[in-house]
């Protein structure tokens, strides 16, 4: 019997494979059997981060505005800040606000003195 020539799917397969982890270090972008351990880790890791940098970039907005309304000679916390807002229903969402808060201070004063009146 004829020899059989084989490996090119696989082959081809690998090579995607590496192609993802070119940028590791070590053994992780060279053998085949720990990139693909690392690729699962890494795609695992993507998917548990996306919602980590969302709930972290939202403690981040509300401790730039916080900061701001308590910094502003009025003694105004962030909770009756945001529950002054619905009641008004001005609908500002809190990464605007912490923009409006690092940009233009006298703006979120102005909206804050609006709120309590």
């Amino acid at each position: 019997m004829t020899r059989v020539r084989r490996g090119y799917i696989a082959r081809r397969r690998r090579t995607k494979i590496r192609l993802f982890a070119s940028t590791f270090r070590g053994a992780h972008s060279r053998l085949t059997r720990t990139i693909t351990q690392q690729k699962m880790r890494a795609l695992v890791s993507t998917h548990r981060d996306r919602g980590r940098q969302k709930r972290d970039f939202r403690r981040l907005w509300i401790t730039r505005i916080n900061a701001v309304t308590r910094g502003g000679g009025v003694s105004y916390s962030y909770s009756r800040f945001i529950h002054d807002l619905y009641k008004r229903q001005l609908l500002l969402n809190r990464k605007i606000l912490a923009q409006i808060a690092i940009s233009n201070r006298n703006c979120l004063y102005m909206i804050s003195n609006e709120i309590i009146k």
